[in-house]
Parts: C-alpha cells; structure tokens; sequence
C-alpha cells in the first residue's frame, strides 16, 4: 500500500480545507475580489470577469433557483456544452444549497431525458432552444422538474424561463430576502451532496456518482498543497464541465486564486491558445494525438531544410526527454544540440501555443509515450494523471519535478493505493465518491471497506509512480492461451500512426490478433492532396489502396515492438470514423469497446476466414 510520495506539500492546506464549495468561492472572492477570474469569447473579443462581479452574477442565479422553488439538497441539471454561464450556474447552484446534476451536451436524447428522471432535478439549465425542445417533447419522463432555464433563448411565460430573467428575479429575491444564500451556505456540510455526475457507461444505462462537497474540497486542496500552480498562472479551459475532469479544472482556481479563459469550442483551441497564451491546460489524450499528428505531417510535407531541422531538433527533445524521466545526466553534446535545435526550431512550436505554457495535464485514458516524449522535447511536458468518476477526477498526478513518462504520477497526498491479488487497483481517501444513486448492490460491488475497485490493472513503481497497464475488463485471451492488453496497444498506434482515429484490438479466443481502424478526417485529407486525391470524399480516401498501403506501414511498425502473440496480423480500415453519436464511443472520448466489437462482429468474423 502506498500513500503521497511527494514531500513537497503542505498538509495544513488539507487539513484546513473549507466546508463546501459554496463557501470555499465567497472565501475567494472576499479574499481577491478585483482578480480576474473568468474570461470567456464575447464576438470577436474576449472579455473578463472579476471575482467580484462573477459573485453578483452568482447570487443573482442563486436567488432566481430559490425563487422558483429549489430547496436545498435539490439536484438542477446543467444541459449545456462547456461556456462561462455553465461555470455561474454551477456556482449558483452550489450557493442555494443544491446539488448539480451535470448533462453532456453530445448525450442522446434518451440519455438526457433518463438522466434527469432519474437524478430527480427539479430545475434543468438548458444551453438553447434545441436543448429546451427536447425537455418539452419528453415532459412526460420527467414530472419532478418544474422550470426550465434556457441560456441563450426566451422566457415562454409557463415552464421556461431566460437566464436573463432568472437573474433579474433572483437579484430582487435576494434583495427582498436579506441573507438568505448566507444561511443557506452556512447550513451545507462536508458530506451534503455537490455534484450528481453519470458515468457515460461503456456498457449500460449511465450510473449517477455522487460527490459530497468534501471530496471536491479535497481535491483542490491537495492539488494546490503540491505547488503544481499558482495565482500567477493562466488556465485555458475547454473540456467539457460535464465530465469529472472538468468540473475538477473548474473548481481548482477558485482554491488557488488563477483565472480561467473558458471556451468550449474544440475547434478553436488552437487559435484560442495562441490568443490567450495561458501557462497551462488540461486535455484528453486524443487532443495531444491530433496535435502531434498535425504539426508532423505538416512538416514532413514541407520537406528539405525545415523538415530536416524539425525532426533534428524533436529527436534530440525527445532523448533529453527519456533521460530525465528515467534521471539519467543529459550529457554535454546532447544538452547543447538540445539548446540549439530549442532556440531555432522548437520556441516557434511553443509560440503557437501562447509561448507560456508550463505544462499540460492529460487524463480520461493513456497517452502514447512517444506522443509525451514530443511534447517534453517541445518545452510544453503533459502531466500525465489518473482518476475516474468515483475518484472526484484526481486520484494521481505527475508532478513536473517528477514526471515519469508512461506512469499517472503518486497519488494526491492523503491518497491511499494498494493493489489486488489480480493487480486491479483499489483506492481509498476522501475523493471517493459516496456511492451510486438508488444502487446499492452496484455500490456494494464497487466499494468494500472504504476501498475502490477501479477496474484498472496497475503497477506500483519502486519510486511510486503508479503505472496503468489496462483495463481488467479489457484484456482477452487468444486461443493459444496468451493474455493480450488492447489499450496499450492502441495508444501506442496512435502516437505512431498520425493519420489515426481509432485503433480497435480484438482477439478473443481466436488465433490471432486482428484491428479495426479508422482514419482523422482532417489529417487524411491533408494526406490525400499530396497523394493524387485532392478533392475525393473521406470514403473514397480511406478505402483507397494507397491508404491502406500507408496504414499497413505503420502496422508493421507497430508489430516490430510487440510480442509474437499481440501482433496485428489482419485489420480493417472502417469507412467512417467512429462516434458519440452512433454510441461508439463515450462523450469523453473513450472506446466503447463491446458496443463496437458487436456491432462490427461480421466484419471482424470476416478477416479470420
């Protein structure tokens, strides 16, 4: 068993964590009330808010949430892509008393609708019209909520009410009921429930996690008792805040005082970085994969000097990467290559990122080494973490004076970890969540004796760095009796291939391994132009012969570093991508894997034959 390895943090930021969120955002904005907190996209500009006034407009949500009728312990679901009226309104939220039921945009309809039955909201904050419409159509499934709050849309004079309104009702509540968030905020406790969050279910009807206020306070308590960041720092936040990752990011700078830029459009995350220059961002692997995937490719088609000096530079980067992450000395001559190849090539990469990050964070599932070890050469090192739902988000972290590429970090301090016989995880301290709603068979499964089962097969290194190796559920067994770990070998693909979506290992009881791939629309169209296609579909590409020649390539480079028995022998390359939409993958970007072997089971049946 292995608690916090990092003697850097300060215990007495943990001990003397506050209450509930609510109380921990007045304490904050009593503390920097002029401090920029919040900027978000407003047309072509950005603009600012400080803690003070991100307050008034936090009350004024507060008191329209009382107004209509939310008593505390409460649930109001929150139905909107990531924005800055989402942060408000959590925070609204937390200073009635109530508990936020988070809603991913991409849900389905089904999912949306079960989700706010089954949490009991009695209020949903809708993002649009869409959104509102889809409320209205399916009333009938969801009798408990008695207002809809829409943000950007009207007020229909019965069930739905503007934000514009809410506010300007909750502004003459609170003006008409004096100190009434105040005693309501006094009343929460550490274990009153803050956040209702569903886990997107790779298999099965989502499960409601329930995080207490306390596993919050700890979270932000223990990650900012490492020093990780400061006021001084500048977060760019983009991932959904539906998801425990980003309510997690959302909720960290008002425990350690830095603004955030909130802006939820992935599209423009790139363009947004080198706006607001931030000095740090957390992202899902698949961001750092796209990342790296373009700006190689995009070299490579450059050609002569530039690309010579580029793929100079980055292997250069990528061997001082290896060597302080295995502590190793740098060396002289490499040190110096390394400090040239930085000063003429890799500081132009950075500066397309603002030119200030320190750091990025990755989590939700595993980046590819080789993908870690660009970035660590690029000056900008990802910090990779691990967590889940159950965990609050944070359950471990690499810290950047200790980051061991291929692990998720030590625990956070006040952690504990052990494993299981069968080397699953377990994990146990105050970021684990109370258990699932109205399921307590599933609960009693999940949790024994204050000990989570993750579902992750994992090793404790001697320095403690902690190293997921897969999920248990995930590794099958071929029909020679090898045991085969599918993840790693899909991250891997990923930070070799640029060209790829997704990788999709299957091999159960068969004998061999074989793969469904599917191809980045944006990487393989810029692909096609420099290989006699320009202008065809995606289909036309990806099921092109030179495709799939290109795909084989990397295949065979992937094969070189597996065992006999995990090797690709066959694969498939789908002609679309895989999707939220279609229930393929999760909205956080995670494989649905039996969802996707079943329903490509004939295709799959096919390359054995």
């Amino acid at each position: 068993m292995i608690s916090a390895q990092d003697e850097k943090y300060d215990q007495s930021a943990i001990d003397g964590r506050a209450p509930s969120v609510a109380r921990l955002f007045l304490d904050r904005v009593k503390q920097t009330p002029s401090a920029h907190a919040y900027s978000y996209p407003s047309g072509e500009d950005w603009k600012q808010l400080t803690w003070a006034q991100a307050e008034e407009r936090v009350r004024a949500i507060a008191g329209g949430l009382v107004a209509v009728g939310v008593q505390p312990g409460d649930r109001v679901a929150i139905a909107s892509a990531t924005r800055v009226e989402w942060a408000l309104a959590d925070l609204g939220v937390m200073l009635a008393a109530a508990a936020t039921t988070t809603i991913y945009p991409t849900s389905t309809p089904d999912d949306v609708l079960y989700i706010v039955s089954d949490s009991g909201s009695t209020v949903v904050i809708a993002e649009d019209e869409a959104k509102v419409a889809l409320l209205k159509q399916g009333r009938d499934a969801i009798p408990d909520v008695a207002r809809v709050v829409v943000i950007d849309g009207e007020s229909d004079g019965d069930w739905v009410l503007s934000l514009a309104d809410l506010e300007k009702l909750g502004t003459d509540y609170v003006g008409d009921h004096e100190g009434v968030l105040e005693e309501r905020v006094d009343q929460l406790g550490p274990q009153d429930l803050a956040t209702l969050i569903y886990t997107s279910g790779t298999t099965g009807k989502p499960k409601g996690v329930r995080l207490p206020h306390d596993a919050w306070m700890y979270e932000v308590a223990a990650t900012g008792s490492t020093g990780l960041l400061t006021p001084d720092d500048l977060q760019y936040l983009w991932l959904p805040l539906s998801h425990v990752f980003g309510k997690l990011l959302l909720t960290l700078p008002i425990q350690v005082g830095f603004p955030t830029a909130i802006d939820g459009r992935v599209d423009k995350i790139v363009e947004n970085l080198a706006v607001v220059r931030p000095t740090w961002m957390g992202a899902a692997p698949r961001i750092f994969e796209k990342v790296y995937g373009r700006i190689t490719t995009m070299m490579d088609d450059e050609g002569g000097v530039k690309a010579k000096l580029f793929h100079w530079a980055s292997a250069n980067g990528k061997q001082v990467a290896e060597r302080r992450s295995e502590e190793k000395p740098v060396g002289a001559l490499l040190g110096a290559q390394h400090r040239i190849g930085d000063k003429i090539v890799l500081a132009k990469i950075r500066e397309r990122f603002g030119g200030r990050v320190r750091f990025f964070i990755s989590g939700s599932a595993a980046l590819n080494s080789e993908v870690a070890k660009w970035f660590d050469a690029m000056g900008m090192p990802v910090l990779e973490g691990y967590g889940m739902t159950e965990t609050s988000a944070a359950t471990c972290v690499n810290r950047p004076y200790a980051n061991k590429i291929g692990t998720v970090g030590w625990p956070l301090p006040g952690t504990e970890l052990k494993l299981a016989d069968d080397g699953e995880l377990l994990v146990k301290g105050p970021g684990v969540m109370q258990g699932y709603r109205g399921l307590d068979e599933a609960t009693a499964e999940t949790l024994t004796d204050g000990w989570l089962h993750t579902g992750d097969i994992a090793e404790i290194l001697p320095s403690g760095h902690v190293r997921i190796t897969d999920r248990k559920k995930d590794l099958f067994k071929t029909s020679n009796g090898k045991y085969v770990a599918p993840g790693q070998i899909e991250a891997t693909f990923k930070g070799l291939c640029p060209y790829a979506s997704q990788l999709v290992v299957e091999g159960e009881s068969r004998t061999f391994v074989s793969a469904l791939i599917t191809l980045d629309e944006e990487a393989i169209t810029d692909w096609a132009k420099s290989h006699g296609m320009a202008g065809q579909d995606y289909r036309t590409i990806v099921t092109s012969d030179a495709a799939r020649e290109m795909v084989q390539g990397y295949v065979d480079k992937l094969n070189d570093g597996l065992n006999r028995w995990e090797q690709i022998k066959r694969f498939l390359i789908l002609d679309h991508d895989l999707t939220v939409e279609d229930g393929e993958i999760t909205p956080s970007l995670k494989l649905k894997r039996k969802v996707v072997i079943t329903k490509y089971g004939d295709d799959l049946d096919a390359l054995y034959a």
